[in-house]
């Protein structure tokens, strides 16, 4: 391409700091370095991270600010640095926030998918030298674990992307990069959802319907979707749930609920929400015989309080980050899941908007308006 080797200007959303909406700049986005690809996005999901770590900061670690948020993205190679092998210029990828370098002991081990190449540096938004390719004013700018695409063009390393089928539209199969891989896995893979079982959905969002979507997959024979918003219980019933509990209806507990439902507990519950009062829901919604709970709801500071009996009698907890996915190699099979129509993605875009209208996605998240906005660049 012509912008190979060459700084590319481009438009970007820009977070300058925490709690202010974000604002569209040019920037420049500098030539890959050795082992890095340069991506032109197409299209982003908006995530409910991206929300979270802008505005809702006392549940999150700080991030360096600024930063170009974003992490669900889809779009084609425009250049490589030097050694890279595992895509070519011209190529459909997805970026991935959790790399695969097929090396490291966690790579090898068929037990987690915590890749650990570059883990440090793309938490800290910088690459592999410590720095970002981003820039904007003269200054850095940071990229959101790594990625950014809230971006027209992004640089991200080798084995934080993934070639796909070419026949894959990007506008959709952008939300394989986060939410609904993570949903999904977390009941196929993380849950382990046995056919004929009784599951609880916690929260209906974009990772909650994928998880009922898994454990519809999965053969559940009662899949119970809560959630506070009755008006997202007929969506629920595109992705296979087969009953609704808003527990603003009931004056009991939504785990008393449960259990009163299920004879005693769910075998499965997926918490999807990333609140601790809810994750301790879920573990007690269980069945207390083998029942299981997965963390799925993404929260980092605030602590989860257990008492010993929810776990000594025979529940299980787990937690799940990207839906224990080995992702570079996973991601591309989920797409041609999608093409084969064994799983939904349309479904879960309720928004189409221009980058310039970045800001509105935030607030349809808010507002509960939204199940997943795609920003088309």
């Amino acid at each position: 391409m012509e912008t190979e080797g060459k700084v590319i200007k481009c438009k970007v959303a820009v977070a300058w700091e925490p709690g202010k909406p974000l604002s569209i700049e040019k920037v420049e986005v500098a030539p890959p370095k050795a082992h890095e690809v340069r991506i032109k996005i197409a299209a982003s999901g908006v995530c409910h991270s991206d929300w979270a770590y802008l505005y809702d900061i006392a549940k999150m670690k700080p991030r360096p600010f600024p930063l170009v948020l974003g992490h669900e993205g889809a779009g084609v190679v425009e250049s490589v640095g030097p050694g890279v092998t595992k895509v070519s210029i011209g190529d459909k990828v997805i970026p991935l926030f959790l790399p695969q370098c097929g090396q490291c002991e966690r790579c090898q081990s068929p037990k987690t998918n915590l890749c650990t190449k570059n883990w440090e540096k793309t938490q800290q938004g910088v690459l592999a030298d410590g720095t970002s390719r981003i820039t904007c004013k003269n200054q850095q700018v940071h990229q959101f674990i790594g990625i950014s695409t809230f971006s027209e063009y992004t640089v991200v390393p080798e084995d934080n992307v993934t070639k796909i089928h070419p026949d894959a539209p990007l506008d959709r199969v952008c939300l394989l990069g986060c939410g609904v891989s993570t949903g999904y896995g977390a009941a196929v893979n993380t849950g382990k959802v046995e056919s004929g079982s009784t599951c609880a959905v916690f929260g209906l969002g974009a990772v909650g319907l994928a998880a009922v979507m898994g454990c519809k997959a999965a053969g559940a024979s009662r899949i119970i979707a809560v959630d506070i918003n009755s008006d997202k219980f007929e969506i629920g019933k595109t992705f296979g749930a087969t009953e609704f509990v808003n527990h603003k209806d009931h004056s009991k507990s939504i785990q008393e609920v449960l259990r009163e439902l299920t004879n005693g507990g769910v075998d499965y519950a997926l918490e999807c929400v990333g609140d601790v009062a809810v994750m301790r829901a879920a573990v007690e919604a269980c069945s207390p015989a083998g029942g299981v709970c997965v963390i799925v709801g993404w929260i980092e500071v605030e602590e989860l309080s257990l008492a010993p009996l929810d776990i000594l009698l025979g529940r299980t907890l787990k937690g799940t980050y990207f839906g224990g996915w080995k992702s570079v190699e996973a991601v591309p099979r989920l797409v041609q899941d999608y093409i084969s129509r064994k799983i939904l993605l349309d479904e879960f875009v309720t928004h189409r908007l221009a980058l310039d209208q970045i800001n509105q996605a935030f607030d349809l998240i808010v507002s509960g308006k939204s199940i997943r906005t795609v920003i088309e660049m």
